[in-house]
């Protein structure tokens, strides 16, 4: 690694990247794992509030590096306790995060992209198109901001990348932000079993996620034949519903660990008895758990939510057929936070 020249967010570094600086520099690589416990588990917005670290060493940091905040132009509070967070980036670009709490958990769901290339029909990401992939230090400052505001009331337990964008799409930001959420001792101390990664289905990743990493994989599924599947997700053309289940099949799994396979149901595309038939078919060679999303509907949506009879007989027959099948049914909907809805709409309330 060089030398940098101008200064950059030091969020942007893995600790190697920043033990291969401090090398450079002459100093010693622990000042590394005491720098990421200043950043990541004391909130630290100054260098100068690193008292463990001798000012000389302080002050170079301060030469080269930042410690950015995101700005948070809007939050919005739902009544069912959700909360959508609206950040403007460096570039005048906007994603939105959603804290989510629940008995027992508070998750956060962060974005990975501003906007998505995936086309997927019933999202409203898509409809904004792609313009760029976040940073390493964009993706878990997401995190750490939220986490400032809150606090010490209460501490967020759970982290789903199924935000703005598709993570696979920006794997190498993504592994980076994942292995420093995951590191316990210097990092942000959360569980792998405590972080989610959703895709489309890019299958070439799926091995690449699996050797990587031990976080949990959720597949945005939404059909159980090839036909139904390429018309509301086009990235189906290029990865087959095969291709994409044989990845899954191989996937590498902790024991109790499972493939989480997310189904929004959308009223007669693919909510038939036919069709769960055959989704239970499908599932087969994989160790799985199937989430049952009603659609959340948007202004200018072609499509419209399934019939409360037709989700519950399409659960029964998952369940009948072995498989543990849940109906989410998403928060935040009166904030337009819930599964699909995100947009980063900056215009004033």
């Amino acid at each position: 690694m060089t030398s940098l020249t101008t200064k950059i967010d030091i969020k942007e570094l893995t600790r190697d990247q920043l033990v291969m600086w401090l090398n450079e520099h002459d100093i010693r690589p622990f000042r590394a794992g005491q720098v990421f416990k200043w950043i990541y588990m004391r909130q630290a917005d100054s260098f100068d509030t690193m008292t463990d670290i001798s000012k000389g060493v302080r002050d170079l940091f301060k030469s080269h590096f930042t410690i950015n905040r995101l700005e948070r132009v809007r939050l919005e509070h739902s009544e069912d306790g959700t909360r959508k967070y609206l950040f403007r980036l460096h570039d005048g670009k906007y994603i939105e995060s959603v804290l989510i709490p629940e008995k027992k958990r508070l998750t956060l769901c962060i974005s990975s992209q501003v906007g998505c290339s995936q086309g997927c029909k019933f999202c409203l990401t898509a409809k904004g198109g792609y313009k760029r992939n976040l940073s390493t230090g964009e993706i878990n400052a997401q995190i750490i901001d939220v986490q400032n505001e809150l606090g010490a009331s209460r501490n967020i337990t759970s982290i789903v990348l199924m935000g703005m964008g598709e993570p696979l799409a920006n794997y190498k930001n993504v592994l980076s932000a994942v292995n420093i959420m995951t590191d316990t001792d210097f990092g942000l101390k959360f569980s792998t079993r405590r972080v989610t990664i959703s895709t489309s289905g890019l299958v070439p990743r799926l091995s690449d996620l699996g050797r990587d990493t031990k976080i949990n994989l959720a597949i945005s599924l939404n059909a159980s034949d090839n036909k139904t599947r390429n018309e509301l997700m086009p990235i189906n053309r290029k990865y087959s519903l095969e291709s994409l289940i044989e990845a899954c099949s191989r996937y590498p799994l902790l024991p109790r660990q499972k493939v989480t396979f997310e189904y929004i149901l959308i009223k007669g595309v693919n909510d038939s008895t036919d069709d769960a038939r055959r989704l239970a078919k499908l599932l087969k060679p994989v160790k799985s758990k199937i989430n049952l999303i009603p659609l959340n509907e948007f202004a200018g949506c072609e499509f419209k939510r399934s019939d409360d009879s037709a989700i519950h007989e399409f659960q029964d027959i998952l369940y009948k057929s072995g498989y543990p099948a849940i109906i989410r049914h998403s928060r935040g909907n009166d904030i337009s936070a819930a599964c699909g809805q995100l947009s980063a709409n900056a215009m004033p309330l």
